[in-house]
């Protein structure tokens, strides 16, 4: 089903450092909405290796109705992951950061953490979308402001939500930083506003560069509440005396990437040219292309497609789709499916396609108390087979997202302006050769599957562009795709 593409070193299996005497390490933090990793990598005969330092687990801390993440856990496990290199003997060169969008952390005047964030999956901003329409702004102004996609958990809207509970972390901040700025702040005292990681808060313009301080206003906001915007590749400062202490580390290096961890993995796409559209699968999946500018217009705003702040002045045009979320929900309530992912799969593609199908972006998917009985209930609502057992319902979830692809595929080609000739699968997801298949087949285009630790990669990359090791983004995919092994799958319909 499936052929090489090109075989140097396999991502799930990165290649170690034990044994290289390399001067220049990077210093990777990729943090997830489930889980965490540091990752150590070098440049050298042109090639990029690296090694894993640390996984764990990010979990969301549900107290007093609402769902947190716990930033000091995070930070302390960055702090074990220094700890380790400092071990290991490996001289870190720099860090770099990134994580997901749209959450943020409030600090005090005293300059400390005033709360743990709330979590973009806490239910406070239900129904707070349309409120903020209909008492601020309405839709059409702000999409034409921002080009960003309408999620009711984008910061502009939990930011009007906390303001309209009266949140004291936030009418006491005097600084607003986004998770991977807030981490930066934590490790060296300086407060960014790093580009990417802005641009999914429907809070920054595009045309400007820059927070929009018309939507700031609308809640309650200042400019001078936010750091100075910083660009991926950007170097910020170096650690805190206490970090410092606490690591056994020197005055090492931290550096903005993008912060965002999508704009992360789409810098590492081993792409050829401009012609090309990617899909990061993970826990979400994000289908876009990369463009010069941003496309805000009528038909973007009908289709609720996102512009997002990419590296180099570029924009990553995309969609968000509910992705692995939705499978990797359910696994956790079979009981008698297999543990391996090959074999459980290879079940459900034993099953009869097409037999139901949901959406997997409808809100009944969002954060259900059983997410096997959401799908049940959407199938028995809407007519369809009612998928029973853990193979039926894997395949409904399998086609659901094939059929979805197809249709934000069909919409980024109408929008594109230009030929799209590969579509380039990162993350997580690009594991998955059944899925790829079916994408390659229901898009109707070639699909080139990894690297999975795209996100890392990129990171990496930019902190290697910011030693001035790489000229720019182009270099860096010639340098990732001959680091890395990738499948080719070919459309078969």
């Amino acid at each position: 089903m499936a052929q090489v593409f090109r075989a140097n070193f396999a991502p799930d299996k990165l290649i170690t450092l034990m044994e290289m005497k390399q001067e220049k390490y990077f210093f990777a933090v990729d943090l997830g909405a489930t889980s965490g990793r540091t990752i150590v990598g070098c440049l050298s005969d042109g090639r990029l290796k690296m090694e894993v330092m640390t996984r764990f687990d990010n979990r969301l801390i549900e107290t007093g109705g609402h769902f947190y993440w716990d930033i000091f856990a995070l930070y302390d496990e960055i702090i074990k992951g220094l700890q380790l290199t400092r071990q290991r003997g490996l001289s870190i060169q720099s860090i770099g950061i990134d994580t997901w969008g749209c959450d943020f952390v409030c600090i005090g005047k005293d300059k400390a953490i005033l709360r743990n964030p709330l979590a973009y999956r806490d239910p406070h901003t239900v129904g707070v979308m349309e409120q903020y329409f209909n008492e601020k702004m309405d839709r059409q102004t702000v999409y034409g402001k921002t080009g960003i996609q309408f999620m009711n958990f984008n910061s502009l809207f939990q930011l009007y939500a906390m303001g309209k509970a009266d949140n004291v972390a936030l009418g006491n901040a005097e600084k607003i930083l986004f998770i991977p700025d807030a981490l930066i702040y934590m490790l060296t005292g300086k407060a960014i506003c790093e580009y990417t990681v802005a641009s999914t808060s429907q809070m920054l313009n595009p045309a400007t560069g820059d927070l929009d301080v018309e939507l700031l206003e609308s809640v309650g906001l200042r400019r001078s509440q936010f750091g100075e915007m910083t660009r991926p590749a950007t170097v910020v400062g170096t650690l805190t005396d206490e970090v410092q202490r606490l690591t056994g580390l020197g005055a090492v290096t931290v550096v903005a990437v993008a912060g965002h961890d999508t704009a992360s993995a789409v810098a590492a796409i081993p792409a050829r040219d401009e012609h090309f559209a990617y899909l990061s699968s993970g826990t979400w999946s994000l289908m876009g292309i990369e463009t010069k500018e941003p496309i805000i217009s009528a038909r973007s705003l009908e289709l609720n497609f996102t512009n997002e702040g990419g590296i180099e002045g570029t924009t990553r045009f995309l969609k968000n789709i509910c992705g692995m979320w939705i499978y990797e929900r359910c696994r956790k309530e079979w009981t008698d499916a297999p543990d391996s992912h090959a074999e459980l799969q290879a079940e459900a593609m034993k099953q009869p396609a097409m037999r139901c199908l949901i959406n997997p972006d409808d809100e009944a998917f969002a954060n259900p108390p059983s997410m096997v009985k959401a799908i049940e209930d959407y199938c028995r609502r809407t007519g369809q087979h009612v998928p029973q057992g853990y193979a039926e319902v894997c395949r409904c979830i399998f086609d659901s997202l094939a059929m979805r692809y197809r249709e934000v595929f069909n919409w980024l080609k109408e929008l594109a302006g230009h030929d799209i000739s590969v579509l380039h699968i990162i993350g997580g997801g690009s594991l998955n050769d059944w899925l790829n298949q079916m994408t390659a087949d229901s898009c109707g285009v070639t699909v080139v599957a990894g690297p999975q630790e795209a996100t890392a990669i990129g990171n990496i990359m930019l902190q290697a562009k910011a030693s001035g090791e790489v000229k720019d983004v182009w270099e860096m995919r010639r340098i990732i795709a001959q680091s890395i092994e990738s499948k080719e799958f070919r459309n078969n319909k």
